[in-house]
């Protein structure tokens, strides 16, 4: 059995042990706010603060402030640096890849909490979020390499140019 042959007749194959979704086209990103990272590292940050703060809290976790600040600086920068990329195509990469570091703090956060508090934590969630956060970071690395793609193809003022440009 190949290791592309699809199981139980559903829309997922199996490569590598990771099921994929059947290809869909994605929805076009008007502001940052359409772009799935922005939405999953959102997603993430909302758990933290609303899931994991209150615990820490009265578990009187010295690094709580810093962790909640890290978790909603992620989809700041997200936003930021989507503005910033027409503007200064470098600052925006820039904050893209500040970004990509909150995620990596944050899977340190997580695991230093993990160790410290054990059974006191659902450790489902914390190995839920820590997941969330090494795919987001992920996808923001996929992202930086397709602004930069874009980038080389439309260099500074030509995209306004192309067929591809938004008519409004």
């Amino acid at each position: 059995m190949s290791i592309y042959d699809r199981s139980n007749n559903s829309n997922s194959y199996n490569r590598g042990g990771y099921y994929k979704k059947p290809f869909a086209p994605k929805k076009p990103v008007h502001s940052f706010r359409d772009l799935e990272v922005y939405q999953k590292a959102m997603d993430c940050a909302v758990l933290v603060s609303k899931d994991i703060s209150p615990k820490l809290v009265r578990l009187k976790y010295p690094m709580l402030e810093n962790m909640v600040n890290c978790a909603l600086s992620i989809p700041l920068y997200i936003g930021e640096g989507h503005s910033m990329r027409f503007d200064s195509f470098a600052a925006g990469i820039a904050l893209l890849e500040k970004a990509m570091a909150g995620c990596n703090k944050m899977v340190v956060y997580l695991e230093q909490v993990k160790g410290l508090y054990g059974v006191k934590l659902d450790g489902g969630l914390l190995d839920d979020l820590i997941a969330r956060y090494v795919e987001a970071r992920s996808k923001m690395f996929r992202l930086s390499k397709s602004w930069k793609k874009f980038h080389q193809e439309y260099p500074e003022g030509k995209f306004a140019n192309s067929p591809q440009a938004p008519k409004y």
